[in-house]
Formats: structure tokens, C-alpha cells, sequence
């Protein structure tokens, strides 16, 4: 079954073509370079340029997949959650080609997307398996019990963990995407020298990173009033460090309490390096296995999309002319 698939929910236009767990083609419109100028997403000028861009990456996504439009049997799209704006321009395109075509709807979750990354890259990969997802938006750790059905275990309060990276890289005056930035030029982590604090939450499984932003943007902002230099390497690494110890530590707890010997890591934030080294040498001390998607899919893709979208379609998630975009919607949505 050959699935056209696309996703627009923030700033990246793609369009893939999904046969199974193998990508025929996967193309990728991105908007880093305007937005960079405002150091962060314009919702407006998202979408928009999603506007300007889809209806060519599409033809280009068929061309590359070797195929026509014909041939396309179902078509897929990121409903929600995300900037609603950019997500109408997808949803919109979506109805009206799959009714041209004939051929049916399937609406997918965005945080399902980027579980299904790991599908693509992993074919051993299988429910039931512990996941946490990290992005911009959303820290999520779930239990995913089967490819379709979620079960949330603790999620964050206020700030998501990537978007506490790219705030505070914009505070130190990183270059935008922040997050990206801030892992690359990180050097070894100091907290004597930044002595950041550790947010805690009631919730087991729960996170709070609002308040370790709040630190650093204080930190940097104390440092300008008295004219002294900030060591932007070093306080780099030690946001990273302490974003990861909280990333790492719930994570293992859940899997240890609920007896998960699998566990996946999804989102664009899984593309950070120390989280992948230290994850994979704890795993590896407990002999977990574990799973993460390559660099190319921890971002925005339509190709997590149409991986996912099968499993919506074997369940019966079929959308109509009536389907609309959602900003915020959790993963266990039924």
C-alpha cells in the first residue's frame, strides 16, 4: 500500500511516499533560514510559506518515489498537535487531493509520527515498548502497548525540555534552531561554576523545566548588568546535563517500576548527543534495549507520518471531508 503522506505542523513543508516501513521518497521544504531572523517560529509567516511550497513538494516527492498520482493509495496528514495555522495548510491540501484521487484519509498524531520514526529504522521494533518523546513541544514519557493505542505516564507541567534548550540558547545569543546549536558547541558542564537547579514535580514521571530556564536567562542577564563574560560553552553543556539528568532518570524509573526492557526515544530533541550516549550506556548497563531514530528523522518528516499512518489505517482511523486540524491533542486521544 502506497501512502502519500505530509506533514506541516511547524516550520518544515514535507511530502513522503510510504510503502510499509520503506520510504520511497521523502522530501523536505524547511523555513530555518527566515525564521532565523527572528531567532525563533513566526506561526504567520509558517504558514504561509507552507502555502507557497506544498503543492510543489508534493510533485516532487511522487517524482522521486518513481510513481503517479495513480498510483497513491491512501494519503495521510498530520492533523495535530502543532501551529494551527500551518497545520490548516496541510489538513486543507490533504482533503483535496485525497478526494481527487479517490482514495481514503487518514489523519495521524504528530507524537505518533516520531514514535513511528523508529520503525522505519528499526523493523525488529515491536509493541509494547516504554517511549519518550522530546521535542519543542511536547515531553512525553508513554507506554506504547500496541502501535495505535498510548498510555501517557508523566508528561510536563509547564515547558517542554527542547523548548527550555532553544530559549536559553536564544538567551546566550545562539544562532537559531537553538537546541541544534546549543548541543554543538557545548563543552564540559561546570555547576559550580553555574549552579543550576534541579526542578522537581509531584508527579513520578513528570517534569517541570520552566524554572531551570528561568535560572539561566537570570544567570546571563546578572552577568550583563555587572559586565562580566559568560562562558557560553560551558553553561551550554551544563543546561544540557541538566536537562538530560531529568530526561534520563524518569525515564529509567518508569521502565524499571513497569518492567520495560524496550525502550524507544522519539522527538526532535533525540537527535541531542549526550542524551544518546548516556541513554544508550545506562541501557546498556541494565541490558535494555534501546531505540532511537537516525539524525534524519528525529526532525519534521513526512515519512514518520505515512510509517505511522498504516497502523491508523488497519485500525479503521479513516477521516472524512469534515476533518479539521488540532493544536493541542494528547497521543491517547481516541
Amino acid at each position: 500500500m502506497k501512502i502519500l503522506s505530509i506533514e506541516s505542523s511547524c516550520d518544515e513543508t514535507s511530502v513522503a511516499i510510504v510503502e510499509g516501513r520503506n520510504v520511497l521518497s521523502n522530501i523536505i521544504s524547511t523555513q530555518i533560514a527566515e525564521h532565523k531572523i527572528y531567532g525563533g517560529v513566526v506561526p504567520e509567516i509558517a504558514s504561509r510559506r507552507h502555502t507557497e511550497a506544498i503543492s510543489a513538494v508534493c510533485d516532487e516527492a511522487v517524482k522521486e518515489a518513481g510513481i503517479t498520482y495513480g498510483d497513491v493509495d491512501a494519503v495521510a496528514v498530520t492533523f495535530a498537535p502543532g501551529l494551527i495555522g500551518a497545520l490548516l495548510v496541510g489538513v486543507n491540501f490533504a482533503k483535496g487531493l485525497a478526494l481527487s484521487l479517490g482514495v481514503p484519509l487518514i489523519p495521524v498524531h504528530h507524537l505518533r509520527s516520531h514514535i513511528a520514526a523508529n520503525y522505519i529504522a528499526h523493523p525488529d521494533l515491536k509493541p509494547p515498548f516504554l517511549c519518550l518523546l522530546v521535542s519543542g513541544g511536547n515531553t512525553v514519557i508513554a507506554e506504547v502497548t500496541d502501535y495505535t493505542k498510548f498510555k501517557i505516564l508523566g508528561s510536563t507541567r509547564d515547558d517542554a525540555a527542547g523548548e527550555c534548550f532553544d530559549k536559553t540558547a536564544r538567551c546566550m545569543g545562539l544562532e537559531y534552531p537553538g537546541g541544534v546549536t546549543l548541543d554543538k558547541i557545548a563543552t564540559k558542564s561546570d555547576f559550580n561554576k553555574y549552579p543550576l537547579p534541579v526542578p522537581r514535580v509531584e508527579g513520578e514521571y513528570d517534569f517541570s523545566f520552566s524554572g531551570l530556564k528561568t535560572a539561566v536567562i537570570n544567570t546571563v542577564h546578572n552577568a550583563a548588568q555587572k559586565g562580566n563574560e559568560i562562558d557560553i560553552p560551558v553553561l551550554s553543556a551544563t543546561v544540557r546535563e541538566r536537562v538530560c539528568d531529568m530526561l534520563i532518570d524518569k525515564t529509567l524509573k518508569a521502565a524499571e517500576n513497569l518492567g520495560y526492557k524496550k525502550i524507544a526515544v522519539a522527538g526532535g530533541v533525540s537527535a541531542n548527543s549526550e542524551l544518546r550516549e548516556r541513554l544508550s550506556l545506562e541501557c546498556e548497563k541494565r541490558g535494555y534495549s534501546l531505540y532511537y531514530p537516525p539524525l534524519k528523522y528525529c526532525g519534521d518528516n513526512a515519512a514518520m507520518v505515512g510509517a505511522q499512518a498504516i497502523f491508523e489505517f488497519e485500525d479503521g482511523n479513516i477521516a472524512d471531508s469534515s476533518l479539521n486540524a488540532t493544536a493541542t491533542l494528547p497521543i491517547d486521544y481516541r
